[in-house]
């Protein structure tokens, strides 16, 4: 594998530069001295961003974009994949045509997180971005200078998902599709859930399983694995490491424990902190009994990196999310408009339960799976989860990296919900759900977009309406 030396800055090139870990390693080699570039399907607003960086950006991604790179800048050192770039992709095939060494996201992520002294990594199937971001404003409010890479947009740092930091702390997501995670390097590392997901990958549950147990593994003898107790069979996860273990969780065998958990006037939640450094009143203003426990996993990361337990608190108690995590976006006709990233079951009822908290009079959801793999391996539990809402709609899924499959559709999902008694249509285009939404939305609604790809077209729509 090529290795990354940070003291001799190259030429890289970044086949998916568009991708928000991808733009952010980029980001943070330019700032080491690297002669950065790269290529993206499509234009978007990080290309754009990272183009007025002075990073060269090639929209398309043709075999002769290497050549017009090496033209610009000289010899290409390395070459960066994203895990969506397959071997027919032309790039791919070029970058090996030319005997360029080349590395994944994840391999470069981690050569890059060994150089820091305190890096920190964050896995889960869900909650991931959240608790990132709440870790990362706990280490801005102490003056960390943390280097941050996150899987969404973050407001304090400049609506931006990367920040070029000190050399002491990296903060970084760990994603576990395609294995990912397991080369990133980190000192402090999280599981804040492990629910199957990424069928088109893992094969089975034991599966997926098995990877969280070596992402587990991989943390170094003297750092520390932070894990919630409530995952299925824990000890499997912790069982015979040579780290340090601590546990999180409502259970009284946890560590640090959520207790008391309860919801103020405006539906946020607020409980009592119990951990080996005495009792606390944690406040969030963020939805969700979910991100109770998002924010013990980070409360006990930032103890274990020595922050002010003051600190810690009211930094949780600023932080207002990030984007596309039950996300307000406007009021439209006097309806309140939210967008959520949820595209797992879990993640669905996590949402749909902290929407009740809030005022309304029936839950309209919008709502677009993502992947045909994933829709049709939990078709069941999307059904279960769906239910919960008042009004459905469900939109065209979003493929992804995929091929349709046969039966796996919106109208089949659409039909199940309908089985079961509840309001639901499904559309082909997003247009036709636009004109429906104005027909037959109404005031007393909470309106939610929902899903992993790109529903939130939608949302942006009614609020380019409700400014009209």
């Amino acid at each position: 594998m090529y290795q990354i030396d940070l003291d001799r800055p190259c030429h890289i090139y970044f086949a998916g530069i568009g991708g928000i870990s991808m733009s952010g390693l980029a980001e943070i080699l330019q700032s080491r001295g690297f002669q950065t570039a790269g290529s993206d399907r499509s234009q978007s607003s990080v290309t754009e961003d990272l183009e007025a960086r002075g990073i060269r950006v090639y929209i398309g991604q043709k075999a002769e974009n290497i050549e017009a790179e090496i033209q610009a800048a000289g010899p290409i050192d390395a070459a960066v994949f994203t895990a969506a770039i397959g071997h027919d992709n032309p790039e791919y095939i070029e970058i090996n045509r030319r005997g360029i060494p080349s590395l994944t996201r994840a391999q470069l992520l981690g050569q890059i997180m060994r150089c820091y002294r305190a890096p920190v990594g964050i896995a889960g199937t869900h909650g991931k971005t959240t608790t990132t971001s709440m870790l990362s404003e706990i280490l801005l409010a102490a003056d960390l200078d943390p280097t941050l890479s996150i899987g969404g947009i973050l407001k304090s740092i400049g609506s931006r998902q990367v920040r070029v930091g000190g050399p002491d702390y990296f903060v970084a997501e760990a994603c576990e599709y395609t294995d990912s995670f397991l080369d990133i390097y980190s000192r402090i590392s999280i599981i804040l859930n492990v629910e199957y997901d990424h069928p088109d990958y893992f094969p089975t549950p034991e599966a997926y399983r098995r990877s969280f147990r070596r992402y587990a593994e991989n943390v170094p003898a003297d750092g520390t694995l932070i894990i919630n107790r409530a995952i299925e069979d824990c000890d499997y996860f912790t069982r015979d490491l040579a780290c340090s273990v601590i546990t999180f969780g409502t259970e009284e065998d946890c560590d640090y424990r959520a207790c008391d958990i309860n919801y103020d006037e405006d539906g946020y939640p607020f409980y009592r902190l119990v951990s080996p450094r005495g009792e606390d009143i944690v406040r969030l203003r963020i939805p969700g009994t979910h991100n109770v426990l998002n924010s013990l996993a980070a409360v006990i990361a930032a103890d274990t990196l020595g922050v002010k337990r003051e600190t810690t608190l009211e930094a949780l108690k600023a932080f207002e999310g990030t984007d596309r995590r039950f996300e307000y976006i406007c009021s439209w006709k006097g309806i309140p408009v939210y967008d959520d990233y949820a595209h797992h079951p879990t993640e669905i009822h996590a949402t749909l339960t902290s929407a009740r908290h809030f005022a309304h009079e029936r839950l309209f959801v919008v709502f677009q799976s993502h992947t045909f793999t994933r829709t049709k391996e939990l078709m069941d539990d999307f059904v279960r989860e769906l239910a919960l809402a008042d009004k459905l709609v469900i939109a065209p899924i979003y493929p992804a990296r995929e091929q349709p499959i046969p039966g796996v559709t919106c109208h089949a999902l659409a039909e199940r919900l309908r089985a079961l008694g509840k309001d639901c249509i499904s559309f082909d285009t997003f247009e036709e759900i636009e004109d429906y939404l104005q027909e037959n939305c109404r005031k007393g609604d909470l309106l939610i977009t929902m899903g992993a790809g790109d529903v939130n077209k939608i949302a942006a729509f009614l609020k380019k309406q409700a400014e009209k």
